[in-house]
């Protein structure tokens, strides 16, 4: 087909959403504060004019991108590794990690149609209590045994499961070869469902949230909200988890066959098919449809995530279902260039395993999007070679006789919308509700369930903040070094310059100062204020940071990304640009900016790590600084030589954050425990005192018996812990 309508408009929407998105504006959320320093000023590390050697200050990665590219691993052990990471950033980023609860479906079956040789049947369940899930079961009259079982997503066709083509488009269809008989170029989809069916095959053919019987919840969604990102709550995750529960309900008929299992849909459809056998094991053949490409990877809200394609794409993501056969269709469209573009890289996976020949990709450029007869041909021939069905190949699809859409639907007047079915805002609160229930249960009771903390929170916090401080490896800097002369101190030592990570292509602005009494102990002091913080209006040190060098520390200190230097000159607002209609197109592909700094702060700890002047380092924060530095500090898994971790986080809890644009945004991370959960997975200090803590409405004294019940890594807890509901004026303090 060429893309319907409401595709269209979905595409459109989005780019002008985008467009807008991306004019400076000055938005009150935006609680960034403005830095902008004198040129001339000893903190300053760049010259006039100097650009920022950043490889992360760029235009955002988008949908809308006309490459994708993704390298995949050339060793098997090597890409083994990947794949597990991939499979739990695509869980995670679904909403989907741990895994909902996947309560009874009650499935209703009902309204047979025969066709003679297969029936229709009207199919209706629940995929979470009171979210129904609608379709339509194809089913062979006559078989014998057990059959291959196929999963139908259908994509974003105009009125989905109950399209029929205009007349003029139609016609046109049969003109251009696309089509082979009348039947087929008015009634696509149908026609799928009913040629697998005659191949013996129980076909499951169900709604995509928001199209024909699937009504309680927009298209759009419920879930384009800062509240739902922060609980990763979102339409992919839903139709996701949809597919899932779709494939349950496949499986618990008798006659399908477990061990052969197909997945074929088209466009969203075509997503929903590499989504759902990137996360289940039990598909054991796939054709995804004019989706799998490195051009535009999606371009609607039920394609895109938060976390979901950042370093990857739908190639790496399709791959995720190596070693199973695995065979896609292209078009004159994004997927043009499948064959040159994707499919590469997927047969050098595949070759890893020996199966190069189990993946398969051709294009027909003489035809728009589509899932026309071609297409479908191609697929039909890949299910009966893989599936072992009795049928000759190449197959020619047959004729059949459509149902008309509206005897397809699966709500009639003895068959209502069941009373029990939830609005979006319900579901959403249900979804909240068990997620909750699912933490609780991980956080309050000891043995195995600590276990599935843990692994919970091993595959969640790396998505959401980054690397870990083990896995910097070495990180290169190119400071100049000179004196500053102080009147009370006398001499000091003064570098200044850049901290450069290879891996992520940072540049951090870096200032250090030693005194000649130096003790080998550093304070990294880190406030929003970044470098500057150091010193007066007058360029002469701030009496806390003399009196601190006095008593033999050395003092470091960074512009966070997108803060002071890093901002280029340019304001917060004009460099940190993101799609407020629906963040997850922004964070699908970039990475949060609380995450860059939390990056940022790791590098500038791994850095001083590596000096062998330096015995001890100890960090000191306030403001969002502190947020960043305690997150940081969940990522420290090793405690080389870390000292005293002191931070004010001025009553912070994300539960305030309530713009996408805010720096402390961060998608999932009230689904994970909010700040001490995620900052405080490690304790490698030798000490830790948190002032202005808030806890989200619970008390200290509610909050910190818990804290030993949930921290047990064995390897860094080994911090005196001290928290404070009242603020400390840190900025003001000497390290003693």
């Amino acid at each position: 087909m060429s893309s319907s309508p409401l595709s269209r408009i979905c595409i459109a929407l989005l780019f002008l959403s985008t467009s807008i998105a991306t004019l400076p504006a000055d938005k009150p959320a935006n609680t960034e504060p403005v830095i902008e320093p004198a040129r001339t000023a000893v903190h300053q590390v760049l010259k006039p004019d100097e650009s920022l050697p950043d490889a992360r200050i760029k235009q955002p990665r988008h949908t809308r991108d006309k490459f994708h590219p993704w390298t995949p691993p050339t060793d098997l052990e090597s890409w083994l590794a990947e794949r597990q990471k991939l499979k739990t950033q695509v869980a995670v980023s679904n909403g989907l990690w741990p895994m909902p609860p996947q309560e009874p479906l009650n499935p209703t079956i009902h309204g047979k149609i025969n066709r003679g040789d297969y029936t229709i049947e009207k199919v209706y369940f629940e995929s979470h209590p009171g979210h129904y899930v609608s379709g339509n079961l194809y089913r062979p009259v006559h078989y014998s045994g057990r059959i291959p079982g196929i999963l139908c997503p259908h994509g974003h066709w105009q009125d989905g499961r109950f399209y029929k083509a205009p007349e003029e488009k139609a016609m046109g269809q049969l003109a251009n070869g696309a089509e082979k008989h009348l039947s087929g170029a008015y009634y696509p989809v149908q026609a799928r469902m009913a040629q697998l069916a005659r191949l013996g095959c129980v076909v499951f053919h169900y709604d995509m949230v928001g199209y024909a019987d699937s009504q309680q919840v927009g298209h759009g969604g419920w879930f384009q909200n800062v509240d739902a990102e922060l609980r990763l709550q979102n339409g992919m995750g839903l139709q996701t988890f949809n597919s899932i529960r779709s494939l349950d309900f496949l499986l618990s008929l008798p006659e399908v066959d477990p061990d052969r299992i197909g997945v074929t849909g088209s466009s969203g459809g075509g997503t929903q098919t590499f989504m759902l056998c990137a996360l289940d094991e039990r598909p054991d053949v796939a054709f995804p449809a004019v989706m799998v490409s490195t051009g535009m990877q999606g371009g609607c809200v039920c394609e895109n995530a938060s976390y979901l394609r950042q370093d990857i794409n739908n190639v790496a993501i399709a791959a995720l279902f190596a070693p199973k056969p695995l065979a896609m269709s292209g078009a004159n469209d994004w997927t043009i260039e499948i064959e040159t573009k994707g499919l590469p890289e997927l047969k050098t996976i595949y070759s890893l395993y020996g199966k190069e020949q189990w993946v398969a990709a051709q294009a027909w450029p003489e035809f728009q999007h589509n899932y026309n007869s071609v297409a479908r041909e191609a697929m039909y021939s890949w299910m009966i070679e893989y599936l072992d069905l009795d049928a000759d190949i190449p197959l020619i699809e047959e004729d059949f006789w459509p149902v008309p859409p509206e005897e397809l639907s699966v709500f009639d007047d003895d068959h209502p919308l069941p009373a029990n079915a939830k609005t979006g805002a319900e579901l959403a609160a249900y979804m909240t509700e068990y997620s909750q229930t699912q933490w609780d249960a991980m956080v309050n009771h000891p043995g195995q369930i600590y276990a599935e903390y843990q692994r919970v929170m091993e595959g969640a916090v790396p998505v959401l903040l980054g690397e870990s401080l083990s896995a910097i490896n070495t990180v290169e800097a190119d400071l100049k070094a000179t004196t500053l002369n102080d009147s009370q101190i006398g001499e000091l030592q003064l570098k200044k310059g850049l901290l450069k990570r290879e891996a992520n292509g940072a540049a951090i602005p870096y200032i250090y100062l030693q005194g000649e009494n130096f003790n080998g102990e550093v304070v990294l002091w880190m406030a929003d204020a970044c470098k500057q913080h150091l010193f007066t209006e007058q360029g002469d040190l701030r009496e806390p940071v003399r009196q601190t060098l006095k008593n033999g520390y050395a003092i470091a200190a960074c512009d966070l990304f997108l803060s002071a230097e890093s901002l280029q000159g340019k304001s917060f607002a004009e460099q940190w640009q993101v799609d407020e209609s629906f963040p997850g197109y922004t964070f699908c592909f970039n990475k949060p900016l609380l995450t860059h700094r939390v990056q940022d702060i790791l590098t500038t700890i791994r850095f001083l790590q590596q000096s062998d002047a330096v015995k001890k380092i100890h960090l000191k924060a306030d403001g969002n600084a502190a947020v960043a530095s305690l997150l940081a500090n969940g990522r420290m898994n090793i405690t080389d030589k870390l000292g005293q971790l002191k931070l004010d986080l001025g009553q912070f809890d994300f539960s305030k954050v309530t713009s996408s644009l805010d720096p402390a945004f961060l998608p999932g991370a009230l689904k994970y425990g909010g700040l001490f959960h995620l900052g405080l997975m490690q304790a490698p200090f030798e000490s830790i005192t948190l002032y202005g803590v808030g806890f989200g409405g619970e008390s200290y004294s509610e909050f910190s018996p818990k804290y030993t019940s949930w921290l047990r890594s064995p390897v860094t807890r080994r911090a005196t812990i001290n928290m404070n509901t009242d603020s400390s004026n840190l900025a003001e303090q000497i390290w003693e």
